[in-house]
């Protein structure tokens, strides 16, 4: 028998840590390869993880709660076979310490992540005191690994914060949110609420969106009566023939998409040194819970109808509130549609789905006044909220983009605009 180890995989696009929700097995357990053995929550999506061997649980390192960053040690598996040969050991020890040799080696200039510390490794340091300045981390670009903290814990040789000089306060530029603890007095009465750990990832995406890229906004104002009228007078006959309601997203999406096609500029991420403009159209749909937010992805909504977008946001609203989304579902967005018009909303400013350049909310459709044509006339309007991540995209580029989801919202008729 060989004992392997099991580590939490990558689940997604951007993901660098999961937290265990529920284990699914228990020492003693026999389990195939690819059988489901914890549930996990990241900052995208609830998952489950495989087992990567056929064979026993051994131990299961992590406890219900712990937030382990991607590769780090789940659960110990005894597997049938041999272990590595002494040789073949010997060949990875000598690899092993060549590695750690290169990164000792390494300037801290050259270590860019050093300072972003995930919840777990800032949890783990406060609770033991551990001066952070002073560790050097083994992950990509410095970065410390909650394995470098236990290492310094089980060695005893824990590097202290000295008490005799002032702290300099952490902030959001080197922790997520989620993981600051303001001073807050509860009092009679107050009502004491647990943070998810979909809370808790949730706010750390918002704040690395909002402290990494500039945000900056523009908002126009779009006549949609045409758009109302042929929606409310086909919106029943779909139903019966399709079993399900077309609501305004799918239009929305569909003049979304086709912009993005003439000004592909938009549909692009910051990269640090590049600005990469991305082929594919995969429009990333905002989904809200009772408690939490999620951004599944319709993939190729450019290669989509009306109700190719409209079955698309269903069957993904469906995983959402079934908890059934994958990682699959997840990964691939280009640009985000926000339908904030769902719950009311009429004005927003949208915080970027990182690392998206930019993100458009839809607000609610109001009739209003207006002035059309030199006489005043009710209309239904709606206002359409653009954020751009400033580094990559400027003003004229994205007020274009605009204009023409605008002007293409304001021309759909029966006429014009196809459904199949």
């Amino acid at each position: 028998m060989a004992t392997e180890k099991i580590v939490m995989p990558q689940l997604g696009e951007s993901v660098t840590e999961g937290t265990i929700s529920k284990w699914l097995v228990e020492a003693g357990d026999t389990v195939k390869k690819y059988d489901p053995i914890a549930e996990v929550m990241t900052d995208k999506v609830n998952a489950e993880v495989p087992s990567s061997f056929t064979g026993t649980i051994k131990e299961l390192v992590a406890s219900e709660g712990d937030a382990l960053e991607v590769g780090e040690l789940v659960a110990y598996i005894e597997v049938e076979g041999e272990a590595s040969k002494p040789s073949e050991q010997a060949d990875s020890k000598h690899e092993k310490e060549v590695v750690e040799t290169k990164l000792e080696s390494v300037e801290q200039a050259e270590q860019p992540m050093k300072k972003r510390y995930s919840p777990a490794v800032l949890r783990l340091a406060q609770e033991n005191d551990i001066d952070l300045d002073q560790v050097n981390g083994s992950g990509k670009g410095g970065r410390i690994t909650r394995k470098d903290i236990q290492k310094l814990i089980d060695s005893g040789d824990v590097p202290k914060a000295d008490s005799s000089q002032e702290k300099t306060p952490i902030t959001a530029a080197s922790q997520p949110a989620s993981s600051q603890q303001p001073s807050v007095t509860t009092g009679q009465g107050d009502v004491e609420i647990p943070v998810s750990g979909v809370r808790k990832a949730i706010a750390s995406n918002m704040v690395k969106s909002k402290h990494e890229a500039p945000h900056a906004w523009m908002v126009v104002e779009a006549d949609v009566t045409n758009l109302v009228k042929y929606r409310n007078s086909v919106k029943e006959e779909f139903k019966q023939k399709e079993g399900y309601s077309l609501t305004f997203l799918p239009f929305f999406i569909k003049a979304v998409v086709e912009s993005l096609k003439e000004y592909p500029q938009i549909n692009s991420m910051w990269a640090g040194d590049k600005i990469i403009q991305k082929k594919a159209i995969n429009i990333s749909v905002a989904v809200a819970t009772d408690d939490a937010l999620f951004v599944p992805v319709l993939k190729d909504a450019d290669e989509k109808s009306v109700k190719g977008l409209a079955k698309g946001v269903k069957e993904l609203s469906t995983k959402v509130r079934n908890n059934q989304l994958a990682a699959s579902d997840m990964e691939g967005g280009t640009f985000t549609v926000n339908n904030t018009g769902s719950f009311g909303s009429v004005m927003s400013s949208p915080i970027i789905n990182h690392p998206q350049a930019a993100i458009l909310s839809v607000e609610s459709i109001v009739q209003r006044p207006v002035v059309k044509d030199g006489m005043i006339a009710v209309r239904d309007m709606v206002n359409l909220c653009l954020s751009l991540d400033h580094r990559a995209l400027d003003g004229l580029i994205c007020g274009r983009f605009l204009a023409r989801v605008n002007e293409r919202l304001e021309n759909i008729t029966k006429e014009n605009t196809s459904i199949y």
